[in-house]
């Protein structure tokens, strides 16, 4: 799982994004590549563009969405006025992305859609209720606080800018927070299962004395050239706003989310059942998966998915010597002790690290191109962990700064790591790691095409990563080829339950017992997933139905091509693009394919 930024800045719009100005394509790339920064800072940081450092959205309030509204519109128009005939293949294809990427937020930022959470910054329908458990900005702001995610520590400046983006955080939370009072008032709430794990993690976020509070760390760990001078300045100011705004504001919220939000949540799972539900869920079908599936067809393709997996887990469980059923399989699994060998988080991780050793010596075999950015594995931190999945968040540019896989190790010696290979190939490599590096290393793209974006692109290609441990010398142990098949069935069964829940009437348990009956994860992580799926509806969906696109794509070359299909250029040709709507992808792989089948017949 990606984790995406969710933040912007004060003025999403500016000059460039109210008057495109030259209409150039090179010229109309620059303004919209610095107009997606501008409204999303955190993702500028991200990459290592320090000039918003300081600045935070206050994407939940009617002036940013009104702004939005007027920058896509007039970037719309600008499209239009170019003649796409001049232009090189590459260059349309990238209009082609851009044009989509206007239209669709566009159509989220106008439509009379549902107002609930989301991690799309950029459309409204999270207003209402801007606070969940889990891919919140709350909770990524306090990552960034901690000096050991993406948000710089390195000068002065930097400290200072933090300062700054403390405050726009506060008059986001506050906005949030009046948005919410809007929502209780028109009966637009989170179910009391998403309202009851939305506390826990706020209570952590107090801590007195302010010197042991997360955000005072930088402080612990300031660079030792600082004056005098900037070293005492810094420790009081950064110990007055831990104490007289990040406490109090948190303090706030919490008070407010046990006092008045969660008296007023309610009992649904899915947004059907409130206003203009079913239609919001089918903006965000097309939003996540860039395709017009409706969710009848996709809860249909996700039950035929979750049969054929299942049969490869009967084979595979007889193989392994297995007497039982596979529900029973699936209890063995979550209950060995082989499966659960470690005592400390430090394991944890070098098993991580033995599992890339092996790997790197047949990685040429599949790609001729690697990242210029290292990347590393970390735990995920202690306030958070109980909530948030295993995710990487990409390193800069200019490889500067790794990415970093992260994953959750509560209890080091109930970590069962039967998965943990196609984990590994998921987040980091050939997954994330490889396709966002190159993407954002890829000077040949429009920068506004470098970072995350679409994510049944993103998901799809981890997904499709996690079929390629085989070929990369790994699934030897067949348990660990168990945990592939059965990360793949997790993501077949999101199709059913997410469509189940956000458009057939499924309820939470109907879900939970679900996912129970047809994959080995414990219940307490089947919970803590259909919960998410409920606070972020479609998003789920992307994974599934983008490694499906992305291996029919791949066998449709392998058919068309024989011996002449070259796995390295169909990965280049997947990857060297950016993240595409897979419309977009499947009509560059046929262009690609065209072009093969003419030199083989010269």
């Amino acid at each position: 799982m990606l984790f995406l930024a969710l933040t912007g800045c004060a003025n999403p719009g500016g000059e460039t994004a109210s008057d495109p100005g030259d209409i150039s394509v090179e010229r109309l790339f620059e303004s919209f590549s610095a107009f997606k920064m501008r409204i999303n800072p955190v993702e500028a940081t991200k990459i290592g563009d320090n000039q918003y450092n300081d600045y935070v959205a206050n994407y939940v309030s009617e002036p940013y969405r009104k702004k939005l509204i007027e920058s896509y519109s007039n970037y719309l128009d600008a499209i239009g006025k170019l003649n796409v005939d001049e232009l090189t293949e590459s260059q349309q294809l990238s209009v082609q992305v851009m044009k989509w990427d206007c239209e669709v937020k566009l159509e989220g930022l106008t439509n009379n859609l549902v107002t609930i959470a989301s991690p799309i910054y950029d459309i409204p329908h999270f207003q209402l209720m801007p606070i969940s458990q889990t891919s919140t900005f709350h909770l990524y702001f306090n990552e960034l606080g901690s000096g050991s995610s993406v948000q710089p520590f390195h000068t002065v400046q930097d400290y200072d800018n933090w300062l700054s983006r403390v405050d726009d955080y506060i008059e986001w939370i506050q906005t949030s927070m009046d948005n919410m009072r809007q929502g209780v008032d028109l009966g637009v709430v989170w179910p009391k299962p998403i309202i009851e794990k939305m506390i826990g993690p706020i209570q952590s976020l107090i801590v007195e004395p302010a010197t042991d509070h997360l955000f005072y760390r930088p402080v612990k760990s300031m660079p030792e050239d600082f004056s005098l001078e900037d070293r005492t300045r810094l420790e009081v100011a950064y110990r007055k706003m831990i104490s007289d705004k990040i406490n109090p504001i948190h303090q706030e919220l919490l008070i407010f989310l046990t006092d008045v939000y969660l008296p007023a949540g309610t009992n649904y799972s899915g947004i059907r059942d409130l206003p203009n539900g079913k239609e919001t869920y089918q903006y965000l079908i097309k939003y996540h998966t860039t395709t017009n599936m409706t969710p009848d067809e996709i809860f249909e393709l996700g039950k035929r998915e979750v049969d054929r997996i299942s049969g490869e887990m009967e084979t595979l469980k007889e193989e392994i010597g297995f007497s039982g059923n596979l529900r029973s399989f699936f209890d063995h699994i979550r209950s060995s002790p082989q499966q659960m060998p470690f005592t400390t988080p430090n394991q944890v991780i070098e098993n991580f690290d033995a599992i890339h050793e092996t790997m790197k010596p047949r990685l040429e075999r599949l790609f001729d191109l690697k990242p210029k950015a290292g990347f590393r594995v970390e735990r995920i931190a202690a306030f958070k962990e109980a909530s948030s999945a295993a995710h990487y968040v990409p390193g800069t540019k200019d490889a500067s700064r790794p990415g970093v896989f992260y994953v959750g190790i509560p209890d080091a010696q109930n970590y069962n790591k039967y998965a943990d290979e196609a984990l590994f190939l998921h987040e980091a490599v050939p997954g994330h790691h490889y396709q966002l590096s190159l993407q954002q290393e890829n000077k040949n793209l429009p920068a506004f095409l470098h970072p995350e974006s679409i994510s049944v692109f993103v998901e799809g290609w981890a997904l499709y990563a996690e079929s390629l441990g085989s070929e990369l010398g790994l699934y030897s142990d067949l348990y660990q080829k168990f945990g592939m098949l059965s990360m793949e069935m997790h993501r077949a069964i999101r199709l059913v339950v997410d469509s189940g829940m956000h458009a057939k009437g499924w309820t939470r348990e109907q879900a939970i017992q679900y996912s129970l009956d047809n994959e080995a994860e414990s219940e307490a992580s089947i919970i803590s997933e259909i919960e998410r799926y409920m606070a972020t509806p479609a998003q789920a969906l992307s994974y599934k139905l983008g490694q499906l696109k992305i291996r029919e794509l791949r066998t449709r070359a392998e058919v068309s091509l024989g011996e002449a299909f070259d796995i390295r250029e169909y990965h280049n040709q997947v990857l060297n693009s950016g993240s595409l709507p897979l419309v977009l992808l499947e009509d560059k792989i046929s262009r690609w394919i065209k072009r093969e089948q003419k030199k083989k017949s010269i």
